[in-house]
């Protein structure tokens, strides 16, 4: 375990969140979990497999209390405003809840007094655009609000390492996706609309923002076991770059839905779901994170959308 204390519990904020929840899972072998949420309900295939508290974490008394309660040995700080598009029409929002809540988080552990490793999960969007594989030592140049809370969270995190003495690991998190994923976000709001249009609840159309953008998938369900494994084997105040390593064309996901769908759609651009900026390719090299863990995909990316739109089936006949 890395020196952690067996005894003590692992904390997940955000526990009822998508990335949050499938850590929720992959933790269901290593002892016991406390999962926080804020206003949303824990799914209920999880709900055994946690402790659940309600705890605002732009509440700093109540971070503190909370804390001071659970002393928890390690930390996969989950909680978070994820969305990039979101953060163009409102930028308080990923600033405070990526930002103050993560500040909140680390000086509640500084006054519990409990030493606790805590996976602080950012994102790739902190880096320049670049045509190769982005390594943990690429440039940095967030485009986006979203991405520069993302940087400003990182940096909190690895100045608690520096001054405090905190057990922090941040990873650059590539774009992930799979079952209970937001339908704010381009590949389940795709499997959202063959739902619906299966349904016959909607005319039989998706629309669609940019389908030439290339991104690096992999399924939740891996990024959330290498967050374990970095729980278990990671280098204290590293980077860890967690993608698949493989570029999908957006245009070729949708594609890939569609021939999955059981009726006949078509195909329309939304200008709405265009965004202000747009990075053409997010390529990561997970070197790092194989060598330091041995963690690699094991999810393919068929089955991943096999089982995201079985998801969004499921909700829509819900």
């Amino acid at each position: 375990m890395n020196g952690l204390d067996s005894a003590r519990p692992i904390l997940v904020t955000g526990a009822a969140g998508f990335a949050g929840s499938h850590v929720v899972e992959a933790l269901a072998a290593h002892g016991t979990t406390i999962g926080w949420t804020h206003r949303a309900a824990p799914p209920a295939e999880i709900a055994s497999l946690a402790t659940w508290e309600s705890v605002n974490m732009l509440d700093p008394a109540a971070v503190r209390a909370a804390i001071a309660r659970a002393r928890p040995s390690a930390v996969v700080h989950c909680a978070g405003a994820p969305n990039v598009a979101h953060s163009w029409r409102d930028t308080l929002t990923p600033l405070s809840v990526n930002v103050l809540a993560t500040h909140h988080l680390f000086d509640a552990l500084r006054r519990a007094g409990a030493p606790s490793r805590v996976i602080v999960p950012g994102s790739a969007t902190v880096y320049a655009a670049s045509a190769a594989p982005l390594t943990e030592e690429s440039p940095l140049a967030p485009s986006n609000p979203y991405a520069v809370s993302k940087l400003a969270q990182e940096e909190l995190a690895l100045r608690a390492a520096r001054e405090d003495g905190v057990d922090v690991i941040v990873t650059r998190s590539f774009n992930h996706t799979g079952p209970r994923q937001s339908a704010a976000f381009a590949a389940p709001n795709m499997a959202r609309q063959i739902a619906q249009n299966e349904a016959g609840l909607v005319e039989p159309l998706i629309k669609v923002g940019n389908l030439e953008a290339q991104r690096d998938f992999t399924d939740v369900r891996d990024i959330a076991r290498a967050y374990v494994g970095l729980v278990h084997q990671g280098t204290p105040s590293t980077i860890y770059n967690v993608s698949s390593g493989v570029p999908r064309v957006m245009r070729s996901v949708l594609a890939a839905l569609i021939a999955r769908a059981r009726v006949s759609v078509r195909v329309e651009p939304d200008p709405a779901l265009m965004r202000p900026s747009d990075t053409p390719l997010l390529l990561g090299d997970s070197t790092r994170l194989r060598d330091a863990t041995g963690w690699q995909p094991q999810i393919s990316f068929d089955q991943t959308l096999d089982d995201l739109l079985n998801y969004w089936r499921g909700v829509i006949v819900a």
